[in-house]
């Protein structure tokens, strides 16, 4: 498509009804939404990876929320994740003091999405995990799965989750650990190494 009847002819850029949407990196920002933990923490872990495809290619404008417990296993009833000017309604960011276990974040131009948060707590006979919701272009419906942490083969194994998957499923719900004390976790939407996804009943 060209432009017609202007001094500077070209290439118009794609309207939203030319590129499949939706664009929620885009349209929901959340400033300071990588930063779960209290700003100095000690024990501040650091997750991230990539958003990949079903061929394997990062995808950018992704966007995922990521929920987890304290390092007790209690889950936080903190506000203050998204805290707003009650004047102008523009974002103050988080208070930087206050657990709130929540977090958001969009992937960058190369798929690449990040977390510093506390690590979790085991909660009843759940090893521990956090929680992730994905949202992405493309998908009409978000998808839920979790990041498990390695550390305890035990604890894993008797998660009653982890324990209904045969081996190489499973895997794709265990973060690798780093060097430095960061684990990655790449959520691969279909093909093969898909992530494990849940559906709630």
């Amino acid at each position: 498509m060209t432009r017609t009847g202007t001094s500077s002819p070209g290439p118009v850029p794609p309207t939203p009804s030319q590129t499949v949407g939706p664009f929620y990196g885009h349209a929901l920002p959340f400033p300071g939404g990588e930063d779960v933990a209290p700003l100095g923490h000690p024990d501040t872990i650091t997750v991230h990876g990539y958003v990949l495809d079903g061929e394997g290619r990062p995808l950018p404008d992704a966007l995922l929320e990521v929920w987890g417990p304290d390092p007790d296993g209690n889950l936080p009833a903190v506000d203050g994740s998204m805290r707003r000017a009650p004047a102008s309604g523009g974002f103050l960011g988080r208070n930087g003091v206050e657990f709130t276990g929540f977090g958001r974040v969009r992937t960058d131009a190369d798929g690449h999405w990040y977390v510093r948060t506390l690590r979790p707590g085991a909660r009843g006979q759940n090893a521990p995990c956090l929680s992730v919701c994905v949202f992405a272009r493309g998908l009409l419906v978000h998808l839920f799965t979790r990041i498990y942490l390695p550390g305890d083969e035990a604890v894993l194994a008797a998660d009653p989750l982890l324990a209904r998957l045969d081996e190489q499923r499973r895997g794709t719900l265990i973060a690798a650990r780093e060097d430095g004390g960061a684990y990655r976790f790449d959520i691969r939407l279909q093909g093969e190494g898909e992530t494990v996804f849940l559906e709630f009943r």
